[in-house]
């Protein structure tokens, strides 16, 4: 039985959608623009200030269509003239599109059609990313991101997202209320000064937060309506985007001590107060002296969840538990040995710990004797324990001291060594010589991003270990040929993890983030390799099925909300991957009225 919805239009006025009362609430959340699978086949209004009609409909990227318009919706919506006669399909929109970005030679060229696609035509852009998603994601995600961060200044043309400026200090509450959309599910903040393994970028550290939000939508199926990108400009201490005259940031020094926690604690509480309870905040890209006190202070009032520390850990620890399959053993059998103890090593090293507690009933303290971690001073030991940040001592064991990564290897002797130092070409033919001379298949995962700054590169890692090694990085690599066989790298690549996290949270009505939250989003995600996968060497499943996963990560993590009490969605839907692909967004065109 169909009934009238009632929705919030942009400006805040309500709107009307006739769609089936069943149908239309995803995370307890009304679809009021018509975005989700489920609704699909229903009639849409194209709301915005009033109905769109004219001019201002092809001008809106959310209702626009182009020349997919019907010669039926051209007639009601005063398009005729505006248009050139012809009515094509979205399908053909597409090969068009996908068409000319291919004859772009450099990538940044590629990012940036993309980006005026995202700005033009929302749909298009999305059924883009989605059915091209190999092909795609670097260049709307790492690596190619990180060279439009570094140039954020010069192609800057619209803006996308909230930019929220140390100017704003005691007005958050207003700034956040500017933004047109009210039923926000997820924000990804971020204050630019760790972008990827870039550095301080400041202010134009805001790619990170919109590529990452295009992916929370194209693999996850999170609404674009949803979703809020947010940077918090706190100022920058990189001398050469303050010098640069296209810098868009403050141009100071970067907040510190008091002022930096007053200003973002003012942000947290606004977003709490404008957005309620529900909404999933995903730091991004902040320095490790930051990231950890922030998810410390805010982990238990907020739906709050960091990629680099958590989304790292979650999908390295699924990549090692597929990786099992093909090398033998349990987690607890295995030595772990890190370059790099900052936010991505010491998650995915406490994540691991806690996975093997589960498994082995032993004490978390017990387990983290299996990991050691080496950072710029050399292997962490309890000698160095009273200089070590907070975050590291856990990982201080008893050892004489170690100087640095060859010499920890010939003395741990991992079978397991994993990368996050973000300095490139740190794993040394040596290193990785001397992890294969005491393993059959030794696993090594260069995670460290963008692609320049890969601890190795797959050619290398093959070739060293004489084609054993299970190989992963976190950028994406070609296929090798070693000995007449080809090695396919896998990436171990968080937007396996993040999409199909926040859809699971969202859908579930999660209001707090629990460590067995990420566990089984692990385990779904490892569940997901098939056999071909391992025949090839793989320890991730291909992206080509990202949906697919997204939607087996979300159903995963939803009953892991409902088992801990922590899902407010009543009541619990019976089936959560089915539920999960309904609540999907659809980059389907839809009919207007």
């Amino acid at each position: 039985m169909e009934s009238t919805m009632k929705g919030i239009r942009g400006d805040g006025a309500p709107c009307v959608l006739d769609m089936d009362d069943a149908a239309t609430v995803g995370g307890g959340v009304e679809d009021t623009y018509g975005e989700d699978r489920a609704t699909e086949e229903q009639l849409v209004t194209p709301w915005t200030v009033t109905v769109a009609s004219g001019y201002n409909l092809l001008r809106d990227p959310r209702y626009n269509k182009g020349l997919a318009f019907t010669e039926k919706e051209r007639e009601t919506h005063y398009l005729r003239g505006l248009l050139p006669p012809t009515v094509i399909s979205q399908e053909l929109q597409e090969r068009k599109i996908m068409q000319n970005i291919r004859q772009y030679q450099l990538p940044l060229q590629r990012y940036m059609a993309m980006m005026d696609l995202q700005e033009g035509n929302e749909r298009l852009f999305y059924k883009l990313l989605i059915d091209n998603v190999e092909e795609l994601l670097p260049i709307v995600y790492t690596p190619t991101v990180g060279e439009a961060c570094q140039k954020y200044g010069s192609i800057f043309s619209r803006p996308q997202g909230l930019y929220i400026s140390l100017k704003e200090k005691g007005k958050i509450l207003e700034v956040l209320k500017n933004w047109p959309e009210r039923s926000i599910q997820v924000i990804v903040v971020t204050d630019g000064e760790r972008i990827l393994g870039l550095g301080d970028l400041g202010c134009q550290g805001m790619g990170i937060p919109v590529g990452k939000l295009s992916l929370y939508t194209a693999l996850g199926g999170v609404r674009p309506s949803a979703c809020l990108p947010i940077t918090l400009d706190v100022g920058t201490n990189n001398e050469q985007v303050l010098n640069d005259e296209f810098y868009i940031g403050l141009r100071q020094r970067r907040a510190t001590g008091q002022e930096y926690a007053d200003f973002l604690h003012e942000f947290m509480s606004a977003v709490k107060q404008n957005y309620g309870e529900k909404v999933l905040i995903q730091f991004e890209d902040f320095a490790n002296h930051n990231a950890f006190d922030l998810l410390a202070r805010y982990g238990t009032t907020h739906l709050v969840f960091n990629d680099d520390i958590q989304g790292t850990a979650s999908v390295v620890l699924a990549g090692l538990v597929a990786a099992l399959k093909l090398v033998g053993g349990t987690l607890a059998e295995h030595t772990y040995l890190f370059l790099g103890a900052g936010e991505a090593g010491t998650g995915i090293a406490e994540l691991i710990a806690l996975e093997m507690s589960r498994q082995t009933e032993t004490p978390i303290e017990e387990c983290r004797k299996k990991i050691w971690l080496v950072d710029s001073k050399g292997l962490i030991v309890s000698t160095r324990k009273e200089s070590l940040q907070h975050f590291k001592k856990p990982w201080a064991h008893e050892h004489e001291h170690v100087d640095n990564l060859l010499d920890a290897v010939n003395a741990i002797k991992p079978t397991v060594l994993i990368g996050t130092s973000g300095k490139g070409q740190t794993f040394t033919q040596e290193v990785v010589e001397a992890i294969s001379s005491f393993n059959e298949m030794p696993i090594i995962l260069a995670l460290s991003n963008p692609t320049s700054q890969a601890e190795c590169t797959a050619e290398q890692a093959y070739t060293w270990s004489k084609g054993r090694a299970v190989f992963a990085t976190g950028s994406p690599f070609d296929p090798v040929e070693y000995n007449g066989k080809i090695h396919v790298p896998g990436q171990a690549n968080n937007a396996y993890i993040f999409p199909g996290f926040g859809l699971g949270v969202v859908m579930s009505g999660a209001i707090r983030v629990h460590d067995d939250m990420l566990l089984a989003a692990s385990e779904a995600l490892a569940q997901q390799v098939t056999q071909e996968n391992f025949d090839k060497g793989l320890i991730y499943p291909p992206f080509s099925n990202i949906r697919k996963i997204s939607a087996h990560i979300a159903a995963n993590v939803a009953a892991k909300a409902y088992e801990l009490g922590l899902a407010s969605r009543r009541p619990r839907p019976k089936d959560l991957v089915k539920y999960a692909e309904s609540c999907m967004y659809s980059p389907i065109y839809r009919n207007y009225r």
